[in-house]
């Protein structure tokens, strides 16, 4: 089957994203096991990829390779701005859906009836310190609760049941150098939690930190630089402790409850070329490894290291735990162990862990090597001796001198990078989404001034032997290492889930979701959904019915395919068969008519009456620059909607004259300061700044004839609360 329907969403979707819920409750919630999350029920996607080994399948058979033609669009919800790669995780017909910024939704997974909406207030000047702090990759669930991991450095808690902040704790300052975009897993109690670090930080940034899942104390907290009595200091060859920065471990750790071990990818040092370090004859650990570490104490049991890296590629990708035999074929395995024991059941990690494509397998007892290839064109890694294991980087790639020009396969934008593989145990298979890239890259000189943070330079191309196929899916037996097939198209692929009815699903940056059969490869339903798939997907059942759920955002990697033109809206999308009652309304809700607020169902006082407040918008609550300043905003972020002259267009409600005295007056400026935070600019509420909103809120004052003052609107609620709108 081709790629066929189109799904145009629009302005009509977005303008959706006004309509919030609160003070709805989920009824009958069952607290969240460790027993449920390390085998949860079919029905349910507890984890980031539904089970702590990584895998991305789930058993369930109700959609298979003869019926998923026929599968529908059954809800979609809009999300709010920013940098959205989230994961539904469901429980009991419940989602919980990690929105931008840490903005957490509990939603009706049957309707899409939005539950709850929890957006945790963040600092006004986090990005002033955190590139891209927003994106929210995953949430936890344990006990009562759902456990997020913030981008203002805390592990938080929420009440599940109602959205309430149950707890916090914080594990570093923002202003210190720490990004969190990923969220914990659930090992044994704990919520574990890993972070990318910027060089302000300096190693203390850069940690794997646990905490008691139910109360948010603080467990252990492991340094991922080797440092003082950890016999790998020396590995940093004279490199001051002060200068050792930015190995992170920005994604999120599998976790095998019978080893007690917790495997975290970590990434490269800054900056990144090694003559700008100590040389390039060391290794600065633990950068580009795989960390195996005791879940009790954090203690790192083994490591492996997979790429002395000067380029910026990344190992911190999802490691899948596979029991399984191990028999490389030589035809396609291209590095192995010598002493591989035929008919033996290996506990292996498995899987692409890092930007240069090549699959590791490892005992993961012990971190062995056992076998090693790559998924596509690569010239990093030279060489891997099957005895020891030690990855001898290409000479070809290693900068000896500042300038010099030398050519990588792929890029520093990865042949793998976020979006996750999967594994199927039904063909014993992994599939990998990758990008076929390559780039001019060099070293900068500091002599030369500020060469940023990682002091190289770019220039990424699409690889020139792949045809103009960017994009692909390569299937790789995980006993023999046999390429099984590979899928081409000219769109980026995206993450990956697999199936117990015989489907590998998947997304692309074009905007299309895909259903495909696993022993195959062959492309059996698709639709376009608008804008780039860039969440994780995931499936689950309700009442007797298995959904399939994607999620859209924007895509960072557009420059390789300028032609494809596709949306980058922040929509999650629902699919399941005719069957699944389409058009379900959901539970019913309680009626919210908060006093005084916009389209209450409360009666106003009569107008004039502003009794109960201490002052009067006419005695000039706001200063002429204040509303000069709101005229900005204004023409910015609400002309487009509300016309140059306020008075709105196609439905969309005038906001000067009789029809905003009507709604407003009785009221208090807090009200409407407040109802404009949350439901505007329409398709992006929240995305501006309090004081931009204090701006545009003393605009439209002004313009409904109420004078200037002689100071601004005071951003203290309480204040605000005190004017009535006369």
């Amino acid at each position: 089957m081709g790629k066929s329907g189109k799904f145009a969403l629009g302005c009509a979707l977005a303008a959706l994203a006004i309509t919030q819920v609160a003070a709805q409750t989920v009824p009958d919630f069952a607290p969240v096991t460790d027993a449920e999350i390390q085998q949860p029920d079919p029905s349910d996607w507890l984890s980031w990829r539904r089970t702590l080994d990584s895998w991305g399948y789930s058993p369930l058979d109700q959609i298979d390779t003869s019926n998923v033609q026929n599968l529908r669009l059954v809800w979609a919800m809009p999300l709010n701005s920013g940098h959205q790669e989230g994961t539904p995780l469901v429980r009991d017909g419940i989602m919980y859906f990690p929105g931008p910024a840490d903005t957490i939704h509990a939603i009706d997974a049957k309707s899409g009836q939005l539950i709850w909406r929890h957006a945790r207030d963040l600092p006004e000047d986090i990005g002033n310190y955190l590139p891209v702090y927003d994106t929210t990759r995953n949430v936890a669930l344990y006990g009562n609760l759902v456990i997020g991991n913030s981008a203002d450095n805390y592990l938080y808690a929420l009440d599940a049941r109602t959205g309430e902040l149950a707890w916090e704790t914080q594990i570093l300052d923002y202003r210190q150098g720490a990004k969190q975009s990923s969220g914990p897993i659930i090992a044994n109690g704990l919520a574990i939690t890993g972070r990318s670090c910027e060089p302000e930080g300096g190693p203390a940034a850069c940690v794997i930190v646990a905490h008691n899942a139910q109360t948010g104390e603080e467990v252990w907290r492991t340094p991922i630089i080797a440092q003082g009595s950890d016999p790998n200091d020396a590995t940093w060859g004279d490199v001051p402790l002060a200068d050792r920065q930015q190995v992170g471990a920005w994604m999120i750790p599998s976790f095998d409850p019978e080893l007690g071990l917790v495997y975290m990818g970590t990434s490269v040092s800054a900056p990144t070329p090694k003559i700008r370090l100590a040389g390039n004859d060391e290794t600065y650990l633990y950068h580009n490894s795989t960390l195996a570490l005791d879940v009790e104490t954090g203690e790192i049991v083994w490591h492996y290291q997979h790429l002395v890296d000067q380029w910026d590629m990344d190992h911190t990708f999802p490691r899948m735990l596979i029991d399984q035999q191990v028999a490389p074929d030589p035809a396609d395995v291209e590095w192995m162990a010598p002493d591989i024991e035929p008919g033996r059941t290996y506990r292996t990690l498995s899987g692409v862990p890092g930007k240069t494509g090549v699959i590791y397998t490892l005992d993961r007892e012990t971190g062995k090597f056992l076998w090693a290839r790559p998924t596509l064109q690569q010239n990093l890694v030279g060489h891997i001796d099957g005895a020891t294991g030690r990855v001898t980087v290409n000479p070809e790639t290693i900068p000896t001198e500042y300038g010099e020009s030398i050519t990588i396969c792929p890029a520093p934008t990865g042949g793998a990078n976020y979006y996750a593989p999967a594994y199927s145990p039904l063909t014993q298979t992994m599939y990998f989404p990758l990008t076929n890239t390559c780039a001019e890259m060099s070293s900068l000189d500091p002599a030369d001034g500020d060469t940023g943070v990682y002091g190289i330079a770019t220039r990424a191309y699409a690889n020139p032997e792949a045809g103009g196929m960017i994009g692909a899916i390569h299937a790789v037996n995980a006993v023999t290492g046999r390429s099984e097939w590979t899928y081409r198209q000219r769109a980026g692929t995206q993450s990956l889930l697999t199936t117990g009815g015989g489907l590998l699903f998947a997304g692309d940056a074009e905007g299309f979701v895909l259903a495909m059969d696993q022993r195959s490869g062959e492309v059996l339903w698709s639709m376009n959904v608008g804008s780039s798939v860039t969440g994780y997907p995931a499936t689950f059942a309700v009442d007797g019915q298995q959904y399939v759920a994607f999620s859209t955002g924007f895509w960072l990697s557009d420059n390789f395919t300028p032609e494809i033109l596709h949306g980058r809206q922040n929509t999650l999308f629902v699919f399941a068969l005719p069957e699944a009652s389409i058009g379900h309304r959901g539970p019913e809700r309680a009626q919210v008519n908060p006093a005084g607020a916009m389209g209450s169902a409360d009666a106003p006082p009569p107008g004039g009456n502003i009794g109960g407040f201490s002052r009067a918008a006419s005695s000039g609550v706001f200063s002429a620059a204040q509303a000069e300043a709101g005229l900005a905003v204004y023409q910015r972020a609400c002309a487009a909607c509300h016309g140059p002259d306020l008075q709105g267009a196609g439905g969309v409600a005038p906001i000067r004259g009789a029809a905003f005295m009507s709604r407003w007056r009785g009221r208090s400026v807090a009200e409407l300061f407040a109802y404009t935070r949350e439901a505007m600019p329409m398709g992006a509420p929240g995305s501006l700044s309090d004081p931009d909103y204090l701006a545009v809120t003393a605009y439209m004052l002004e313009q409904n004839g109420f004078p200037a003052g002689e100071t601004a609107l005071d951003p203290d609620e309480a204040l605000l609360a005190a004017i009535g709108i006369d």
